[in-house]
């Protein structure tokens, strides 16, 4: 096999000039031997090349090259052969991975394949479980249904996210890892010492975040009971600069005993989060902030909603934004608003 053999100093240099004219064979290793590197051709540079590069002491050789063993790179490559291609890029466009578990989406019609996808999803992802949504997010306590395709059936697992740990149970609790940009926004607009009420806690993604960097006073809420066991949970599990306080129940009558003056809330229940605006409103004191969530096609929606139920409050709105796509046409949209 011919190669060009190079000393080990001037190595790199080389291999990119021979990158550049596209001689190096890639199917090839490089190999080094002691203080010389070879480097695998395709074929001979030309005299002009080998003018250029003399400087560096090179010399073509025949000598033994490894081959390259080329695994599987992408979901694609592992389901090559096996499905559609174009099945493999839905698959890829609703593919979350929460700890050590994967979800997929994949339409009814393509079950016949769906342990195959499954194994495949296990093999390029290397975590432990693979799990299929069989249903929409669905109830007051915001589960889905999940059937089991490969790996380990273990649904608890530990996600690591902007340097928080959140303990939770896929089938359990409602968890989304597609929300990590958006709640470390949120996190980053907060300050020291603010009163924060996080009106759907869940796990306490957005109250862990805010927490770890703030010294702040943070009424976290929620109705599921399993969401409130991990919510407690993680706030042993994450060192602290501010302080949770879990609460168990129905976010209006929580608030409604509570009383609070919050300079802060968080509202991310985009489904239905509308229902609990007046509560919000009637927590908040002038001039605090608003984080508010809704499933909705344009801006004006949501924007609409938060001024007519602020009235005669009024409201600055800070920020819009499409936090990600719900369906065509529809998008989970964030405001920001200042009320006062």
């Amino acid at each position: 096999m011919i190669g060009l053999k190079v000393q080990k100093n001037n190595a790199d240099k080389i291999r990119r000039v021979l990158l550049n004219h596209s001689l190096i064979n890639l199917d090839l290793k490089i190999k080094r031997v002691d203080d010389f590197v070879y480097i695998p051709l395709i074929f001979k540079p030309n005299k002009k090349l080998m003018e250029e590069i003399k400087v560096y002491d090179v010399k073509i050789v025949n000598t033994e090259f490894e081959i390259h063993t080329k695994g599987p790179k992408s979901l694609k490559d592992y389901l090559k052969n096996k499905i559609d291609p174009d099945l493999v890029e839905e698959i890829k466009k609703s593919f979350d991975i929460i700890g050590d578990i994967v979800i997929l989406e994949i339409p009814e019609e393509f079950d016949e394949y769906k342990y195959t996808i499954g194994n495949a999803a296990l093999k390029f992802t290397k975590r432990k479980t693979v799990y299929r949504k069989t249903s929409e997010i669905k109830g007051v306590i915001r589960t889905r249904e999940l059937e089991h395709l490969a790996g380990e059936d273990v649904s608890e697992t530990i996600h690591r996210e902007f340097g928080s740990r959140f303990k939770l149970d896929v089938k359990k609790v409602y968890f989304s890892p597609r929300l990590a940009t958006e709640r470390k926004r949120i996190s980053d607009l907060v300050n020291n010492n603010e009163t924060i009420v996080d009106m759907f806690a869940g796990i306490g993604p957005f109250s862990i975040s805010i927490a770890r960097n703030h010294k702040v006073n943070l009424y976290a809420i929620d109705i599921n009971p399993d969401a409130y066991k991990y919510l407690k949970e993680n706030v042993k599990l994450n060192k602290l600069e501010g302080t949770i306080i879990p609460l168990l129940g129905d976010v209006n009558e929580v608030l409604n005993s509570l009383s609070l003056e919050a300079d802060r809330i968080i509202m991310n229940l985009p489904g239905s989060a509308k229902n609990f605006l007046d509560t919000a409103m009637n927590s908040l004191k002038s001039g605090g902030e608003i984080h508010y969530y809704e499933f909705a096609s344009e801006y004006q929606v949501p924007v609409k909603r938060i001024i007519e139920t602020a009235y005669p409050r009024k409201v600055e709105v800070l920020n819009t934004r499409k936090v990600k796509s719900k369906s065509p046409g529809i998008w989970h949209m964030g405001v920001d608003a200042r009320i006062y």
